[in-house]
């Protein structure tokens, strides 16, 4: 793995219907989905020509969770990552195993509750699947984390996987906005909107005509609650839902 210590490395879809995602998703991102191959699993990975970008699977029946997106987080050493994870007031929900052939992983959350995954990848090649200054459609382009508690979730972040607070952008009565980077800027913190059920990370993948997208989601099942909306250095967001309830966010350009 030749990606640094907390790096974001891949990006997970848990879904009610594996089947009906890729059908949404291939053709809005231009992903491939094809079976992993992990015996006794349907774990399918999806990538952007040759280069993987992330996973998809059911979501177990009985989760305690909503079909949802998950980031991963690449890390030095997974068990000692779970260990200071939960020294920093965070938990483990699924204690770090081995997957034979592809790494070494643990599900855990943030003091606020969000998820997310650590992992030490078992080759030596290089994650793409986030990608900011080089931007690349169907690749994840920012991750951005609405908390019910900004500064601790900062102080819980930078100090496990050495990102940096890089300035802020004031939203006047809704807070701060909080910019983070990890040798190139790779997204935001801010505080939860009233609106959100619950504390979450959003990953927004690049698409190369926001609008053709927004299109492209909706008379293919999804809902767009938000967008397109301009963000500064010219590019546009989407927010969505798709036809199984995960939230999905897209950014790119507008074509006129």
């Amino acid at each position: 793995m030749t990606n640094k210590h907390g790096d974001f490395i891949w990006y997970e879809l848990l879904t009610s219907d594996p089947d009906a995602a890729a059908k949404f998703y291939g053709p809005l991102l231009g992903w491939s989905f094809e079976p992993a191959g992990q015996e006794g699993m349907d774990y399918r990975v999806f990538s952007k020509g040759t280069e993987g970008i992330g996973g998809c699977m059911k979501l177990p029946e009985g989760a305690p969770m909503p079909p949802m997106w998950l980031g991963y987080i690449g890390v030095d050493d997974v068990d000692a990552s779970a260990a200071a994870i939960r020294r920093a007031g965070g938990q483990v929900h699924m204690e770090p195993q081995d997957i034979p052939g592809v790494g070494r992983f643990a599900f855990v959350a943030d003091p606020q509750g969000v998820p997310f995954y650590v992992m030490r990848g078992a080759s030596d090649g290089t994650s793409t699947a986030f990608s900011y200054e080089t931007p690349r459609d169907g690749h994840c382009a920012w991750n951005e984390l609405s908390t019910t508690d900004p500064a601790s979730a900062m102080a819980f972040y930078t100090g496990l996987f050495g990102w940096v607070k890089d300035g802020d952008m004031d939203m006047g009565p809704l807070g701060k906005y909080e910019f983070i980077r990890h040798g190139e800027q790779i997204g935001a913190i801010m505080p939860k909107m009233p609106e959100q059920p619950m504390p979450a990370w959003s990953y927004y993948f690049r698409v190369p005509d926001i609008d053709a997208a927004k299109t492209k989601a909706e008379t293919s099942g999804g809902q767009v609650v938000h967008g397109p909306s301009e963000v500064p250095g010219g590019d546009w967001i989407v927010t969505g839902i798709d036809p199984q309830g995960a939230v999905f966010s897209l950014v790119g350009k507008r074509a006129s």
